[in-house]
């Protein structure tokens, strides 16, 4: 859809991505916009899908969850089905960031975070071992994270 984007909507959301709360009357005003036509905008990005939610980004470490994990997992079996079981369930599972089909020498990457290491293996061997057609896996512990902000380069 970013055929249809101009150079104020690439604006507005790069702004929002930083600012997420940012008072819609300030918005305008750095845009160049009345708060109206800024507000049209905003409705019709998140109409159309651009805008996909708002939330606050949280401190994990703060939270009691410091530890970052990165798993490789492959399955016994690459069907249609295996696939869509596996994302199944997956999805159900709280401490999973993010969960990606790849192509390479696994079939899928997992982000998760939990309080540490022996949290993990609690993880590992009864959730992530669990499910189903999880044939093996290899663990990546994030050492620091250099970059973790998650903005889309506008």
């Amino acid at each position: 859809m970013t055929d249809g984007l101009d150079r104020v909507d690439r604006q507005i959301l790069k702004i929002l991505q930083r600012e997420g709360r940012i008072p819609n009357v300030e918005l305008a005003e750095r845009v160049g916009l009345s708060p109206t036509a800024t507000g049209e905008r905003l409705r019709r990005l998140q109409k159309e899908g651009v805008i996909t939610g708002f939330g606050a980004r949280l401190d994990p470490h703060l939270l009691g969850l410091s530890l970052l994990v990165f798993v490789e997992v492959s399955l016994d079996k690459t069907t249609p089905d295996a696939f869509a079981r596996f994302a199944a369930a997956v999805r159900r599972a709280p401490e999973v960031l993010e969960c990606h089909m790849v192509g390479g020498g696994f079939d899928y990457l997992v982000k998760a975070r939990v309080a540490d290491m022996p949290a993990y293996r609690r993880f590992l061997g009864e959730g992530l071992l669990s499910l189903p057609g999880v044939n093996n896996t290899r663990t990546y512990a994030v050492m620091e994270e250099v970059k973790s902000d998650g903005l889309l380069p506008l």
